[in-house]
Formats: structure tokens, C-alpha cells, sequence
């Protein structure tokens, strides 16, 4: 995987895997990035490396806008 390194990069990171959301609600977006990411993890799709990162990034996210 390329390095997750943003938000933008994990939002390219669930493309790849056909995964598009989009709900108007920029928090229920990312809480439902985190569901989706835990998914892919959980059904060995991507690295834990990837998993924790991504995750990582979306609580910073969630914590700096809300």
C-alpha cells in the first residue's frame, strides 16, 4: 500500500476497494470511513499497518473539526 499519510489517502484508499461515501454529513462520513476501514482489516484486505494508520488518521480528523 502506498503510504497513508491524510485524510485524502485514505479516502483513495477505500476507492480502490469500490468504496464511495459520500452522506452530506462530513462526521457521519468519516464514522462510516472508520466502519469501512475496520471491515477491510477484519476481512484481510489491508495490512494492520494500513488498518492502524487510517484509523489513526480519521480520529484526527473527527477530533480537530468536531
Amino acid at each position: 500500500m502506498n503510504e497513508l499519510k491524510d485524510f485524502f489517502s485514505v479516502l483513495q484508499l477505500l476507492k480502490r476497494f469500490g468504496i464511495f461515501i459520500y452522506t452530506g454529513d462530513r462526521k457521519t462520513d468519516i464514522e462510516l470511513m472508520v466502519s469501512e476501514v475496520t471491515e477491510l482489516f477484519d476481512n484481510g484486505l489491508i495490512l494492520k499497518e494500513d488498518y492502524l494508520r487510517a484509523q489513526l488518521i480519521l480520529k484526527k480528523e473527527i477530533n480537530q473539526r468536531y
